[in-house]
């Protein structure tokens, strides 16, 4: 890979293999082979495997995931990309007989009430009759039908929303644990138009949260399909754990494509103004006539740095969270409870070392023997972070006495492994997408360069194939090698 293509063909490197660059590169292969392109494109990732956070690993007959274990189908991209990949015929759903989740409090799994959404209710007996919340709790959330629109701007964070329009025990027991987990984040932090906008415009439409999604339940059904059910869960994963989205898009992209074990170190333009090199940390350069960075903020900023020191700044002043994954492998016959959900999330006003526990094996099938279960917990995040500073057998043991005291566990587990992910999950602060919008002019004006990853507009997977398409599609678009840029919609 050192110095310009032999071949001299047009060359489009991907710097960073997650999920992000995995799609810009698949993307890339895609519009080659179909618009049969003179086009060599490269990807180079520093780990010595491809995915970022997504682990699947095997032991003992359990299935264990690191990172990610599904991801959502409302958002098509992902579905988009695993259908083009044909590999759908793995894919799997959740158990629909058990997708409820519970919500700690005062050391119980409580259930959350049937049609709460997220932050408010849309049906109103199972939130009164809910423990839950308390008396006042649900009287203040039932406000939000008579309270006037706030005044209109364009951003908000999610505890002043949610506080605003339904109350502090919304925010503390549901909002919280829910959203601000999801993004690991202080959701006094947390920008409520990068993460949750359809909240901002409920209430500019409806002046009324659960007045909004009750309109948007009626028309969803209105519009529901008669015949069959749903083909897909709103959470799906694949017979043999995520890294088959992976190793799928490896396949596809081949050995030729390929390059881990190789870190970016800095991006110089040429003088011929039209191409880049990359020099990597061992020292080799290679030569692109275009670059889509997937890489984390940080490191997208040090490779910026010689071409623009004001985007550079900017892209490091984007904050991270650290957080980890521990997963723990029992006999059925050691947890007391019935497991009769998908898992909970405890509540930071709780004050417990969990951020929440997935019941993997109940999840999704195939994850644990028979007879046995398998429970993965989440630690740290933005508002825990003195819990990474623990060492692995701290962590361990605080997890195993909560998950003891939560689930009636006796007994010690079978197995534990434990994955820590440093500086993973970007922090969406209020105004982020403006911030973040600037950033994208200031790329763009560079020439034939696009940022693509979390740190930017989604942290799902498939937020993140799309951003990495989009990006792909842009530097097609930017050499003139495409007139048509899709970004990623078309399945």
């Amino acid at each position: 890979m050192n110095g310009r293509d032999p071949n001299s063909k047009t060359t489009v490197l991907v710097v960073g293999g997650g999920v992000s660059g995995l799609a810009a590169a698949c993307r890339l292969v895609e519009q080659r082979d179909t618009l049969q392109l003179d086009l060599n494109v490269k990807l180079i990732e520093a780990a010595d495997r491809l995915g970022g956070s997504i682990e699947t690993t095997s032991r003992d007959g359990f299935l264990l995931e690191g990172g990610p274990d599904s991801f959502i189908t409302q958002k098509p991209w992902a579905l988009a990309l695993v259908k083009r990949l044909g590999i759908e015929d793995r894919l799997i759903r959740t158990d629909p007989d058990l997708r409820r989740t519970f919500v700690v409090r005062k050391g119980r799994l409580l259930p959350v009430p049937e049609g709460f959404m997220m932050l408010a209710p849309t049906r109103w007996w199972p939130m009164i009759t809910s423990p839950l919340f308390s008396l006042r709790g649900k009287l203040r959330m039932g406000l939000d039908l008579f309270i006037p629109r706030g005044p209109e701007q364009a951003d908000e964070s999610l505890a002043s929303f949610v506080t605003r329009r339904l109350g502090r025990e919304a925010l503390d027991r549901m909002a919280q644990p829910m959203i601000g987990g999801i993004y690991t984040a202080d959701p006094k932090n947390l920008s409520l138009r990068a993460t949750m906008p359809r909240f901002l415009d409920l209430e500019k439409q409806y002046g009324s949260i659960i007045k909004g999604m009750r309109a948007g339940q009626k028309q969803t059904q209105k519009h529901a399909p008669r015949d069959a059910g749903a083909r897909y869960s709103l959470f799906v994963s694949f017979d043999a754990g995520m890294e088959v989205l992976v190793d799928a898009i490896a396949e596809r992209l081949g050995a030729s494509v390929v390059t881990t074990g190789r870190a970016a170190r800095r991006l110089s333009r040429n003088r011929d103004d039209k191409t880049w090199t990359i020099t990597t940390t061992d020292g080799e350069s290679i030569t692109a006539d275009a670059v889509v960075l997937t890489t984390p903020a940080g490191a997208s900023s040090r490779i910026l740095a010689d071409l623009d020191a004001d985007l550079a700044a900017s892209l490091a002043a984007i904050k991270y969270a650290s957080s980890a994954t521990l997963s723990l492998a029992y006999r059925r016959d050691a947890v007391a409870h019935p497991l009769d959900g998908f898992g909970f999330v405890v509540p930071a006003v709780e004050k417990r070392p969990l951020i929440a526990g997935s019941f993997s094996s109940v999840k999704f099938a195939g994850r644990a023997p028979d007879g046995h279960v398998l429970i993965r917990a989440f630690i740290g995040g933005a508002m825990f972070p003195e819990q990474m500073a623990l060492d692995d057998a701290e962590i361990t043991e605080a997890v195993q006495r909560e998950l003891a005291a939560l689930l009636g566990i006796t007994g010690e587990p079978l197995f534990t492994a434990l994955r820590r992910y440093p500086d993973s999950m970007p922090q969406y602060p209020v105004g982020h997408l403006e911030r973040v919008e600037r950033m994208f002019v200031q790329i763009e004006r560079l020439g034939a360069i696009r940022l693509a990853g979390n740190a930017y507009g989604g942290v799902g997977i498939p937020d993140c194939v799309h951003a990495g398409e989009q990006a792909a599609d842009a530097v097609l678009d930017q050499l003139g090698l495409v007139a048509d840029t899709r970004g990623g919609d078309a399945a």
